[in-house]
């Protein structure tokens, strides 16, 4: 077979990320390599994210483009996969496109060889590739050797009532974790210094070979949630420096978890999702737990970890959200004080319970309203917590390198940039902060 080239553009979360590296694996046992060039690509794939409408929108828009360079270069392969093709229960997404080849959920990714021989007997005549019992079995092509994404579920129960997640990725499958605690020692070896977890629920992780856990491992005593069991067995790996995780939910935040992000591994950064301050919105939105236990939860983490940099997720606009319960919201984001919060504009979308039960009655106006009050409230805050760290010596995963400027995140996911050279990707350095703005710690490496 002659070299085929391929370009994956993925959109959304770090999930979707990594599941980019394992289609890059398939691609590349199939004998194809990657371009970023449209024009010379045999195969043109989206890994897409429906988490709200205007993750489709640009998708749409993006793939009106691909449409045309289709109907000049018929042969090219056009794919979509991710949470699009997920949630497109009733084919009303896949009737908007007829002309794109491939449109496959992710865990239907393991079948990818397959299909593509099926449709372009041409194009991958006689190439063979393995075909997985799951997804995420597939040993991802990393993006960087001294950082990577290590998926340790996929899927969730959660059924928040705005979220598609559920349906996009089906229920969750947690993954045994000797496959984890292997990957990660492997990655350990190569070079990696960081990882971060992934899971839809990340903090509520059951595998089925906990017999994998070390027989003196102090935190295996929650036979409901092994997931400080993990991050023990993980904090056990000589060389590995820096663990993160994403996204937990308040309800698993167990002593077990809290006690092993005080071990020496983990970043002194979590963010933990909110959606809202009022408890009615939150009941509305199926999140099961009220405002007082999310602030509780938080004073118990700041009790074990005082200097934690917080992160979260709100929703404002929410069906039926009146001025008053967002208030509330507003009122918990000072009362946690947040480092920052990754606010969004309530869309409906199709197929979850709150398309199916609730009007969407804040218009869009009061929704931008609402989310400019909240971004002037994240940026006063961010600029005082910032300014604190004046004169502190930071520790700086350095990831980029432009015009004699090393740039990364410091322990605390706060972004941090000093005058160095390339040769300084992938090393951690020290830097002192001489001046702080809103998303920028700038200093000296020591």
């Amino acid at each position: 077979m002659a070299s085929k080239h391929y370009k994956i553009n993925t959109f959304g979360c770090q999930m979707n990320k990594s599941d980019s590296e394992r289609i890059k694996t398939l691609l590349g046992d199939l004998g194809m390599s990657e371009t970023e060039d449209d024009e010379t690509a045999d195969l043109i794939m989206y890994n897409t994210c429906s988490v709200r409408q205007t993750a489709e929108d640009r998708i749409y828009g993006q793939m009106r483009e691909v449409e045309k360079l289709k109907a000049v270069k018929p042969e090219l392969v056009v794919a979509i996969t991710g949470c699009m093709p997920g949630r497109d229960h009733d084919g009303k997404i896949r009737n908007r496109m007829p002309w794109v080849d491939l449109f496959f959920p992710t865990n239907e990714m393991v079948h990818l060889a397959r299909r593509l021989a099926e449709i372009r007997p041409e194009m991958f005549d006689g190439a063979t590739a393995e075909e997985y019992e799951h997804y995420l079995k597939i040993a991802p092509v990393y993006t960087t050797r001294y950082s990577a994404y290590v998926p340790i579920s996929t899927g969730c129960n959660k059924m928040c009532a705005y979220c598609v997640v559920p349906f996009s990725r089906g229920r969750q499958v947690d993954r045994p974790a000797q496959d984890i605690i292997s990957e990660v020692r492997a990655l350990v070896e190569n070079g990696c210094l960081e990882i971060t977890l992934l899971g839809q629920t990340v903090n509520w992780y059951r595998p089925k070979d906990i017999e994998t856990f070390s027989p003196n491992n102090p935190l295996k005593v929650n036979p409901t949630n092994y997931f400080g069991a993990l991050l023990w067995e993980l904090n056990q790996i000589s060389g590995l420096t820096r663990i993160h995780f994403t996204a937990p939910h308040p309800n698993h935040m167990t002593p077990e978890v809290i006690a092993a992000m005080q071990l020496p591994g983990h970043l002194n950064f979590l963010h933990l999702p909110v959606q809202s301050g009022n408890n009615e919105v939150l009941k509305r939105m199926y999140r099961p737990y009220t405002r007082e236990h999310f602030v509780d939860t938080i004073h118990r983490l700041k009790e074990r970890l005082p200097n934690l940099a917080l992160g979260t997720d709100i929703i404002v606009g929410f069906s039926g959200e009146t001025e008053a319960q967002f208030n509330d919201t507003v009122s918990l984001y000072k009362e946690c004080d947040f480092d920052i919060s990754y606010t969004a504009m309530y869309s409906v979308r199709s197929g979850t319970r709150a398309s199916e039960l609730y009007k969407d009655d804040v218009s869009s106006a009061e929704k931008k309203r609402r989310w400019l009050e909240l971004q002037v409230l994240m940026e006063q805050t961010a600029v005082r917590k910032n300014q604190a760290f004046i004169g502190k010596t930071v520790s700086v995963m350095v990831d980029h390198f432009a015009k004699g400027i090393c740039s990364g995140n410091s322990r605390e996911m706060k972004r941090v940039q000093f005058k160095g050279d390339k040769t300084l990707i992938g090393t951690i350095q020290d830097v002192k902060v001489d001046r702080a703005v809103e998303w920028v710690l700038y200093g000296t490496k020591t």
